[in-house]
């Protein structure tokens, strides 16, 4: 075994060199730019980063400011509606419920005359169960 562990270490070596060969025949192909291509590269990309910076910025001030103002105001005149159409529904409920308990002062429940007209049409033996089907050939 030790002649497969020499073998296999000679290998590796020679792999290792092979591939350091190839990495620096490979970086000498590479066109690197000169130092005035390089200067006016990086005064590109710090440009389009400043400019995408400075819109995302006032896109943000722009919805916040709209949020803010726009929207918020909207909820409370929605809510001062909502608000003063249940004070007004409550105001004419209680107004209603006032006129009926004066006019009827023996009398506190009020009924609807379609309600007890539908409960004399239908007498418990013609209301089916729950579960039950009405069968009307019987």
């Amino acid at each position: 075994m030790a002649k497969k562990d020499s073998k296999d270490s000679k290998n590796e070596s020679k792999v290792k060199k092979h591939f350091f060969k190839d990495f620096k025949a490979e970086l000498k192909k590479v066109i690197w730019p000169t130092p005035k291509q390089l200067v006016n590269n990086t005064i590109a990309v710090v440009t389009i980063v400043l400019i995408t910076t400075a819109i995302v910025f006032v896109l943000d001030v722009v919805f916040d400011m709209g949020n803010k103002y726009g929207i918020s105001n909207l909820q409370n005149i929605v809510n001062e509606k909502f608000n003063n159409d249940e004070e007004e529904n409550s105001n004419t409920d209680t107004d209603t419920n006032n006129e009926a308990n004066n006019g009827e002062e023996g009398d506190t429940t009020e009924q609807n005359p379609e309600e007890n007209a539908s409960t004399e049409e239908q007498s418990p033996e013609e209301t089916p169960n729950e579960g039950e089907q009405s069968n009307p050939e019987q």
